[in-house]
């Protein structure tokens, strides 16, 4: 089992700048990649960014240029730095550990409890 603790979430006028940070502990012989996924209200579960241990990342589009992830292997600790926050930022952001099989395919993924995004405009 692996437990994922999020923290960093908040309210932030758009422009502005967030740092989320994901904390991994238990069992992690299987976990290669982390990451974080968003969901707005009505809206589907969306990948945000992921990293995988090698260190490549992978990001969405809509957030190309505006996020960076990042993560401290010691600490076992992922950070998503969000800069130029937009109004469709908003959204509960999950942090998600699990084994990449493939590219786009995670195997027995982990999820956090989530923590909120609030972006006004």
């Amino acid at each position: 089992q692996v437990q994922l603790v999020e923290s960093g979430g908040g309210l932030v006028q758009a422009g502005g700048s967030l740092r989320l940070s994901c904390t991994a502990s238990g069992s992690m012989r299987r976990i290669n990649v982390m990451g974080w996924y968003r969901q707005a209200p009505g809206k589907q579960r969306e990948l945000v960014a992921h990293i995988i241990n090698s260190g490549s990342t992978k990001y969405a589009d809509s957030v190309k240029g505006r996020f960076t992830i990042s993560r401290d292997n010691a600490k076992n600790t992922v950070y998503l730095q969000m800069n130029s926050l937009k109004s469709e930022d908003t959204a509960v952001y999950y942090c998600a550990a699990a084994e990449l099989v493939t590219a786009s395919t995670w195997r027995n993924p982990y999820w956090g409890q989530g923590t909120q995004v609030t972006v006004s405009s």
